[in-house]
């Protein structure tokens, strides 16, 4: 069970006090802030899969991610593609949803290189128009209307219990001290090694960054700048003033 999970407890960073600081908070106490929990369903379909949660208090950053990351090829066609650079599908649930592909492309050019690119789909950017209402809101308002499509199902919370318990009594028993990490920070460094057990690999590569339409047409005026035009005349625009364009 140990081997499977990670457990942390935040400290003072960054100005601001660690949790045993709080007058609260008992002293000494074991109660983790941080966990991240490896597991795996023993079936045909997913043998060898495994499945990391992770969620804390008082990280570098506030969100809620779902995050698949495909393995490699085995025998990749070109031998540009750098051992960090995986094919993911993110799903972004807070704050503003989104989902996005990311990819290794081959970069623009003659030289045979790889780079992250993405195909994006921001929420807020692409239904600017549309109310999107939080998760409380869509909740309160299925209660009203009597609709539990949205809730767990008493099945799905029993073997949630059934998993974790274990691991809460050993807690309770003091039989795990979490790990410290400072206030701020991403969590528990050993989190780094767990992750990486589980076969995960965290790309330093990649960049997402939206601009703007001007910001997209000003590089692309750039990079075009005394080069033969390619879009005849009278051609439609296929951008729409004020779309966001993304890289």
């Amino acid at each position: 069970m140990e081997e499977d999970c990670i457990l942390g407890q935040y400290t003072e960073g960054q100005g601001q006090p660690g949790y045993l600081e709080d007058p609260t908070v008992p002293r000494g106490s074991k109660a983790p802030t941080f966990a991240a929990c490896k597991l795996l369903i023993h079936n045909e379909r997913w043998a060898g899969v495994p499945f990391v949660l992770r969620a804390g208090k008082a990280l570098n950053e506030r969100g809620v991610f779902i995050r698949v990351q495909l393995l490699p090829q085995a025998s990749p066609l070109f031998n540009m593609v750098a051992p960090d650079m995986r094919n993911e599908l993110v799903l972004r649930l807070q704050p503003g949803e989104a989902m996005w592909a990311k990819m290794v492309v081959k970069a623009p050019g003659l030289d045979m290189a790889a780079e992250m690119s993405e195909l994006d789909l921001s929420y807020g950017e692409r239904y600017q128009d549309a109310v999107i209402p939080d998760a409380y809101e869509r909740l309160i308002l299925d209660c009203i209307r009597g609709d539990q499509q949205h809730f767990v199902r008493r099945d799905e919370l029993r073997a949630a219990w059934a998993i974790f318990t274990p691991l809460l009594d050993a807690i309770d028993a003091g039989a795990i001290d979490p790990e410290p990490y400072p206030y701020g920070s991403r969590g528990p460094p050993s989190q780094d090694a767990f992750l990486a057990s589980t076969g995960y690999v965290r790309s330093s590569r990649y960049t997402w960054r939206p601009r703007t339409l001007q910001e997209a047409a000003e590089t692309q005026a750039k990079a075009q700048a005394g080069a033969p035009a390619k879009a005849q005349a009278g051609a439609p625009a296929k951008a729409q003033a004020g779309a966001p364009a993304k890289h």
